[in-house]
């Protein structure tokens, strides 16, 4: 299924209750990140459906924010995810699943970029986490 994620997901709304990001209206909407979940190692999960896009008729699917920032991982572009436990995810209440979904991503070649990553943004928490997860 095609979904638009990335930054652009992450300035829509979606049915979380997860801050996202805010510069809606600094992004460029006419090419949106477009994705297709056949090609992920998420499938489906958090995917939307029927959002509305900037400058665009109609509705889409779309990422849902922890899907976006899994996806910005998964693709190692750990620039727009910066900031995602604080000021995109915004609730801890997602941490163990988000902790779950990046473990899926173990065997990338930048795992190691993934989980520096996820020790800077959640820090002992994942360090915790993948203390419990290791054979």
């Amino acid at each position: 299924m095609k979904y638009i994620s990335g930054i652009h997901a992450l300035n829509l709304r979606c049915s979380l209750q997860t801050c996202g990001d805010w510069h809606q209206s600094g992004i460029q909407w006419k090419m949106p990140t477009v994705r297709e979940s056949s090609n992920s190692l998420f499938g489906d999960y958090g995917i939307e459906k029927n959002s509305y896009v900037p400058e665009h008729e109609g509705t889409f699917n779309t990422a849902n924010h922890i899907r976006a920032c899994l996806d910005l991982l998964a693709e190692g572009n750990f620039g727009y995810a910066q900031g995602m436990r604080n000021e995109l995810i915004c609730n801890d209440s997602y941490t163990p699943e988000i902790f779950k979904k990046v473990y899926v991503l173990r065997n990338l070649k930048h795992w190691d970029k993934i989980s520096q990553f996820m020790g800077k943004e959640y820090g002992i928490q994942w360090l915790n986490f993948l203390s419990k997860e290791k054979p």
